[in-house]
This record gives C-alpha cells, structure tokens and sequence, in this order.
C-alpha cells in the first residue's frame, strides 16, 4: 500500500524550502536532521511549525523538509510557507484556518542590490571635506 504524500514549496530570502508531509507520529526533520537538531539554539523556529498549530495537526503527520539558501531566518519562514501549502493540499478546509493568520502569504521582501559608487545599495562612502 502506497503511503500518500502532501507537497508544499515555501520561499522567503533566498531560501527554498520543500515539505514533504504524509500521515506519522509527528517526526520532522531538516535536511535529514531532527528539527530541534537543525535549528538549535534558535528560538524563532519554533515559529516554522505555526501552520500545524493552526490546523490543529500536531503530532498527526510527519514532515520531511529540505532547505536551502540563506540563513536561518529566511529558511524558517520558508518552512513555515511550505507547510501551510501542503496541509491546503492535504485538506482544502485548512485553507479558512490558515489564510486570516496570514500563512499562505509569501513576504515578497529581498535584499536591494548595490549600486555603484555606494559601499552598500544606499550607503554611501564618509563624506570627507579635505
């Protein structure tokens, strides 16, 4: 018998998360890790996990999850996108739940890029009268 999966894609920064959902104990990991493990010393993680909680999932289905790119605070919010996209592919009904917290909008913020003549995309050098 053919265990079903449920995909999501979660994007945030220049991290690309892909969550994996399908029916367990609650088991997630990260790039083959534990979650705790992958994210440790990191208290906003937790928030990654958002979309279960809000749906009232925790602990129904296990999650695997690969990340890339970026730093922890984009991969998380990437995580967290991924998820609530595969939990609406998993039950339509959990679209009402997680669109009025916001979980199914992606934060369209990058980083602006460098311009020339700047040290950075608007700061400039030191003025230096003499």
């Amino acid at each position: 018998m053919a265990v079903e999966m449920f995909y999501g894609t979660g994007r945030r920064k220049a991290s690309v998360a892909r969550v994996f959902l399908k029916t367990g104990e609650g088991r997630i990991t990260v790039n083959d890790k534990d979650f705790q493990d992958y994210f440790r010393g990191i208290l906003r993680a937790l928030q990654a996990l958002e979309p279960l909680r809000a749906t009232g999932a925790v602990g129904r289905f296990d999650a695997r999850i690969t990340v890339e790119g970026g730093g922890p605070s984009g991969q998380i919010d990437a995580i967290k996108l991924g998820l609530a996209r595969a939990l609406v592919r998993l039950d339509v009904d959990n679209r009402a739940k997680l669109k009025p917290a916001g979980l199914l909008t992606r934060d369209p913020r990058e980083v602006e890029s460098k311009k020339a003549g700047l040290k950075k995309a608007r700061r400039a050098p030191q003025f230096s009268k003499r």
